[in-house]
C-alpha cells in the first residue's frame, strides 16, 4: 500500500494520542472535573460507542471518554471518533486523524470496527450539540438510526454511553432552525440550524461572538453493551433496537440527572 493509500484509521498514532492525552487530562480533571464511569464492563473486540452530544461548538464529549477509556485500557486499543469533513479539513486535518478521527462515513466506521477498534458516535450531531439547556436530559437522535445498521454490518456491540453537563457551559437557548430558514442558510451553506446561547463575556451569541465554556462538571457513563442479533435476532428490526437503545441511554441520563444537585457544580 502506497502512503497515498493508508486509509485514516491506519493513521492513528498511540504515541501522539498519549502525548495529546497528558497535555488535556489536567484540563478535564481540574477545569472539569471529568468522570467516566462503568468501563468495567466495556467489551473486548471492536465496539459501537453511542452517546448523547453535548457542548455546542466546544464539546468536550470526545475527549473526556477518550481519557477515560485510555487511562483505563492503555493505548493499545485505538479510540476512533466519527467526525464532521470540516474537522478534518486544513492545516490541522493531520493531527486530529492521528488522534483518531476519522471522517463519518460506513466504509471507515466498517473498517475501523472490524479492525478491534472502538468507534464513538453521535447520532443527533449538531442537532443534539445545540439542543437548549432546558432540554439537555433528553435523548433525541433528530430520528437517525444509520449506527444501528453499521453495528449490525460490522457484527460488534452497541455500547451505549450518556453524558452530562455539557449543555450547561452555556445557557443554550435555540437551536435556531427557524432563523436559518429565514436566512436561507440551507440553500446558501446547507445549514439547518443557527444556534442562539447566552454565555461569558459576550453575553448572547449566535454562534458568534465565541463565549468561554464555562467549568462544568462533565461525568460520562458507559453502559452494559447490546448485542444486537442476540437480543433481537438475525434480522432485526433497526426502529426497535434503536427505540431501545434511546430507551436504555434515557433511563441512565435520567438517573445521573437525578444525582447532579447544581449546574455547572454538579
Amino acid at each position: 500500500m502506497s502512503a497515498s493509500e493508508v486509509t485514516e484509521t491506519a493513521k492513528w498514532d498511540p504515541g501522539l494520542v498519549e502525548r495529546t492525552m497528558g497535555v488535556l487530562r489536567p484540563f478535564l480533571r481540574l477545569y472539569h472535573r471529568s468522570e467516566v464511569r462503568g468501563l468495567e464492563t466495556f467489551p473486548a473486540g471492536g465496539a459501537l460507542v453511542v452517546s448523547n452530544h453535548s457542548g455546542g461548538l466546544f464539546p468536550m464529549d470526545v475527549p473526556v471518554f477518550a481519557l477515560g477509556f485510555y487511562d483505563h485500557f492503555g493505548y493499545d486499543r485505538p479510540v476512533y471518533t466519527l467526525s464532521h469533513d470540516l474537522v478534518l479539513t486544513g492545516p490541522t486535518a493531520d493531527f486530529f486523524i492521528r488522534n483518531g478521527f476519522i471522517r463519518a462515513n460506513h466504509e471507515n466506521a466498517d473498517e475501523a470496527l472490524r479492525s478491534g477498534g472502538v468507534v464513538v458516535v453521535f447520532p443527533g450531531g449538531d442537532y443534539d450539540v445545540y439542543r437548549p439547556t432546558f432540554a439537555e436530559n433528553t435523548i433525541d437522535f433528530d430520528g437517525r438510526t444509520g449506527y444501528v445498521r453499521a453495528a449490525i454490518n460490522a457484527g460488534v456491540p452497541i455500547v451505549p454511553t450518556v453524558a452530562i453537563g455539557g449543555q450547561e457551559s452555556q445557557l443554550y437557548l435555540s437551536r435556531g432552525t427557524g432563523l436559518a430558514k429565514l436566512l436561507r442558510l440551507d440553500k446558501l451553506l446547507r445549514a439547518k440550524i443557527l444556534p442562539i446561547s447566552f454565555g461569558f463575556p459576550f453575553g448572547l451569541s449566535a454562534v458568534v461572538p465565541l463565549n468561554v465554556p464555562l467549568p462544568t462538571k462533565i461525568v460520562m457513563r458507559v453502559l452494559e453493551p447490546i448485542h444486537i442479533t442476540e437480543q433481537f435476532g438475525e434480522d432485526p428490526d433497526i426502529h426497535a433496537v434503536d427505540a431501545y437503545v434511546r430507551g436504555v441511554m434515557q433511563r441512565a441520563l435520567d438517573e445521573l440527572a437525578a444525582e447532579r444537585r447544581l449546574p455547572v457544580i454538579g
